[in-house]
């Protein structure tokens, strides 16, 4: 068990009789119970879907084929590109007149991904939701401060609707306006808080700029998600909120937040919540499927969604598959980073991940960070743009700790880099999900 915050703990742990069936069931039980949905979703994508009907006729695959779980590595992936292929709503299983709610993602770097709800999908949605809070300490008749962004984004709602389902009250707060962020959290005295976990250090930097202890707050837990975030960075806000900081993962082609969610007795990494999403662990370059405790690009077919079932979405985060611990279900270790967040310097495989892991072995640097790749003539060039911390924010102090870093980035990944210590405050704040990496390199 990892090091736990001074808070108390035995409250925030479940009864047994708290949890659901699904919770503390056997592997053999689970088993039966995935091989009947899969079947069920495989038959719902091939009648309903024309992208999955083409596909499977594509591979050689009908969903008679499918037998037992391992018979579902012979159906094809689905990929974002499949989902841009179809937009707006060429993925959807059901008539659109059925779809209760929408959302979709940002769409930088093309179009929207879009997903869609019947009123089924959206109860199971705050299910699974509500099992995650409850695995994080959540109560009923705690307050819910929901610092994630409302709207298209799936995070706010999906926070909203599952709080609300394990019988929280809920502060609807969204993201962005930062002091009034801290103003409600002090006059609201939430027990918990869902935010982005870069955000909670915007959230932290506010505190202490309105010279308000922040272990003095009201808050017990943080349920932090929708960007990879580093045990360092738990250990941060955990010792500056005096808080239990716990992760949830989902993405919004799967469902949203509530795929996966640690449990605050062990900390030990995000248990899948197996009765709606089959998890899968492959090789990124060939797409084999690779046994429990390898590392690879995780995967996930649904199993009870209607109106639009996804059938092995790669979604290029990197991770393995581990035991259970305080559930029967398989856990998923914390997501550090993602496949398509790797950045290739000088032949060099670099995730932002490792650098953060090295920032935050130096005291005197903050957690705000942003690394920039740039070209000069034929050679990659990479910077490090890093904040000081308030009490280290002096031109010696600083230069110190830019020296220390270069040469730890130098010793551990094997890339020269430049880097920039900046005062308190020199990198740009996100309201969601920071922005990690600029890439000003010429397109190939």
């Amino acid at each position: 068990m990892l090091q736990i915050a001074p808070r108390k703990l035995a409250r925030m742990v479940p009864e047994a009789a708290e949890l659901d069936r699904f919770e503390t069931a056997s592997r053999a039980e689970l088993a039966e119970w995935q091989r009947e949905k899969l079947r069920e979703t495989l038959h719902h994508a091939y009648a309903h879907v024309p992208h999955y009907r083409a596909a499977f006729d594509a591979a050689g695959v009908h969903p008679g084929d499918f037998r037992d779980l391992p018979d579902l590595a012979r159906f094809p992936f689905t990929a974002k590109a499949d989902l841009r292929a179809n937009y707006p709503f060429g993925m959807f299983a059901v008539p659109r007149e059925e779809v209760a709610r929408i959302h979709a993602s940002s769409g930088t770097t093309g179009k929207p991904t879009v997903v869609g709800y019947t009123k089924a999908d959206i109860d199971t949605w705050a299910d699974v939701v509500a099992r995650s809070i409850r695995a994080a300490g959540g109560r009923p008749g705690m307050l819910v401060h929901v610092a994630y962004g409302y709207g298209l984004f799936t995070g706010g709602l999906g926070a909203h609707y599952g709080a609300e389902r394990l019988g929280c009250t809920v502060i609807p707060m969204s993201g962005g306006m930062t002091e009034r962020q801290v103003q409600l959290i002090q006059d609201f005295k939430p027990d918990i808080i869902m935010v982005t976990p870069s955000y909670m250090l915007a959230i932290l930097d506010e505190f202490r700029r309105q010279g308000l202890d922040p272990r003095a707050s009201s808050l017990k837990v943080g349920i932090f998600g929708a960007e990879p975030w580093t045990n360092a960075m738990r250990s941060e806000i955990e010792e500056a909120f005096d808080l239990h900081a716990v992760d949830i993962y989902g993405l919004s082609e799967v469902m949203g937040p509530g795929v996966a969610s640690e449990c605050v007795e062990t900390k030990d990494g995000l248990h899948v919540w197996e009765d709606h999403f089959y998890p899968e662990i492959v090789d990124p370059r060939t797409g084999a499927v690779l046994p429990d405790g390898e590392e690879g690009e995780l995967v996930f077919t649904s199993l009870t969604k209607q109106a639009m079932p996804v059938i092995r979405y790669r979604t290029r985060d990197l991770t393995r598959l581990l035991p259970g611990t305080a559930r029967a279900m398989r856990r998923m270790e914390k997501i550090t980073g993602r496949s398509d967040d790797m950045m290739i310097v000088r032949g060099v495989n670099v995730f932002p991940s490792q650098i953060e892991e090295k920032i935050l072995t130096i005291p005197a640097l903050s957690a705000h960070y942003q690394v920039v790749l740039a070209r000069e003539g034929r050679m990659d060039t990479m910077t490090i743009r890093v904040e000081a911390r308030p009490e280290a924010d002096a031109a010696d102090l600083r230069e110190a700790a830019a020296d220390r870093l270069c040469h730890a980035v130098k010793d551990t990944i094997g890339i020269t880099a430049t880097v920039e210590v900046l005062p308190p405050g020199g990198i740009e704040r996100s309201l969601g999900k920071a922005r990690r990496v600029i890439d000003w390199r010429p397109r190939e």
